[in-house]
Parts: C-alpha cells; structure tokens; sequence
C-alpha cells in the first residue's frame, strides 16, 4: 500500500432516514484514526469533511429516491474530491457517512483503473434500484449504481459508464438481501460470501478465494460497512442485523488484506455516534484500519 494517506470525511446522512451517520467522520477521528496510522509510520493528510447542506433535505420529492439531489451533489463533490487524491498518487481513506457516498468513492477512483476490483464488507448487498427498493433509500442502491443499474444520475455520476464489472466484486458478510437483490445477484452472478459461507468456509479462506478471485484487476477497492460486523461488536449502526461477522473475524480479514498488498483504496461507512455505546463502533472502526495499514502485534 501507498505510505502516503490522505482522509475526507463525508457526514452525510441524506442516503437514508434515521440520523446520526453524518457524526461518524467526527467519531472515527475521535477515536484515534490520524495518531494510529502515524504511530504506523504513515504520512497522513487530513482533507476534513465535505460540506452537507442540510437546510433543504428534501423528504417528499421522490419516495423510490429519496433526496436523490443532494445525495447526486454531494457524491459529485466526493468523486473530484477521490479523483485528485489518486492524482497525486496518495491512498484515498474515505469516512462515512451512509453508505450512498461510495457511488462517488467509486466514481472518482475509477477514472484511474481499467479494471478496478471491490470488496463489499456488508450485511446488505446495496443491489437495489428504483423499481426493486422497498424503502427508496439510496445508501441501499450503491453498489447497483455503480455498476451501471438504476437512475441515470447515479450510474452516470463523474462519467457516464458503469464504473466497476459484475466480475470484480465480492460480497463479503450478507445475510440481509431484499428479493430484488437475490434477484439480481443470480441474474448478474455477483461473488457473494454469505454468513451460511463463512461460518462453513472459515474467514481465512474466503479472504485466500477473495484476493485469487480479484487477482486479475488493476487495483481493489475496499468499502467496509460496519453493519457487516455483528451488533455486540458494532452497535453504532443504523441498520444492524444480528448473526454478524465477528470482530476477531473482521481483523483477520483486514490483516490477510495487508499481507497481500492488493487493497489500493477504502471507505469507512455508517458509524452512528447516536445509536452507539461509548464510542465502541468508532473504535472498531479505527482498530480494523490500523489492521488493514499492516498494523501488527510483532
């Protein structure tokens, strides 16, 4: 990995209904994230955060994309943002936030890569689009936009093409999919590790099948959901969903990640300070980054 770090957070919550994601940027820095990776030896550039206008957050517009504006705007701005950050050749660390910003994460990495690689650390598949969503939240459309799937403004933000193939992602964690989602997995053959498959398979080989998996891509980016984890370890989530990846579970996935060099860019997202219990999510947050950054006990 790059030894040079540069950090943007992205406090915005408007990609889903229940606040408190826009405090997570906040809380992971709280949580020691900037010491941590200098204690690692890392160069660490702190952007801050991109700023949200939250005066017109707009509840009625479309009920199948909610504040689809703002949230098209803001990933906009993120995606420039990302976009010059791999310019001057540094490691994106994005901070979330719900998890709709990483249609601009994934929007301005790709302009760097022909074949980029993603590995989705998520209870939810984020697979929906407007016709199939239950809930019109667009935080549950981010990965199928930025696939080529959806409204036209999110697939074609920063570019008008998809900006990652079916056969570069993996799905690591799942076990709460709408139909919709099993649907278009099946239709597109997404790599899906669920908790049926990890529990049988064990973390360390669904990390060795990831990495060979992805091992004909140029680059792999990492979007880490803290809702992939289980609720004892993450709590501070807005959409927790019991039977979860564990915590030692998580730092093993991060740490075989380190060991084999392939991650070239990552985003943290939906940490909710609100719903959390002293700051733990936070922590875990900053624990798995520091695993992730080669962090090791000796």
């Amino acid at each position: 990995m790059k030894r040079e770090i540069s950090i943007v957070g992205v406090p915005m919550d408007l990609g889903q209904t229940r606040r408190g994601v826009d405090m997570g940027p906040s809380a992971i820095r709280y949580a020691g994230l900037i010491e941590r990776l200098e204690r690692n030896q890392y160069g660490v550039e702190d952007l801050g955060d991109l700023r949200i206008e939250r005066t017109n957050r707009q509840k009625n517009d479309n009920p199948k994309l909610k504040n689809l504006e703002q949230v098209v705007e803001v990933c906009g701005e993120l995606a420039s943002k990302v976009d010059d950050i791999i310019g001057r050749e540094r490691f994106p660390l994005v901070l979330g936030g719900d998890h709709s910003i990483a249609i601009g994460t994934l929007a301005g990495i790709a302009k760097h890569y022909d074949n980029l690689g993603v590995i989705w650390y998520d209870a939810h598949g984020d697979l929906n689009t407007e016709e199939t969503s239950p809930s019109g939240n667009i935080h549950g459309m981010s990965l199928a936009a930025s696939l080529g799937f959806g409204d036209s403004s999110l697939t074609n933000l920063y570019g008008e093409y998809p900006k990652i193939k079916k056969e570069n992602v993996v799905i690591i964690g799942a076990r709460a999919l709408d139909e919709g989602e099993k649907d278009f997995i099946r239709e597109q053959g997404i790599k899906v590790f669920t908790m049926h498959e990890i529990d049988r398979m064990g973390m360390t080989a669904v990390i060795e099948e990831t990495i060979q998996y992805l091992s004909h891509t140029d680059g792999v980016h990492l979007s880490l959901d803290l809702d992939g984890l289980d609720p004892h370890d993450a709590p501070g989530v807005g959409t927790p969903v019991i039977g979860g990846l564990s915590y030692r579970e998580s730092h093993l996935a991060m740490e075989m990640l380190a060991e084999s060099g392939i991650v070239t860019s990552a985003e943290f997202v939906e940490v909710n300070p609100i719903l959390d219990e002293k700051n733990k999510t936070a922590i875990t947050a900053v624990a798995l980054m520091g695993s992730l950054f080669g962090e090791k006990l000796k």
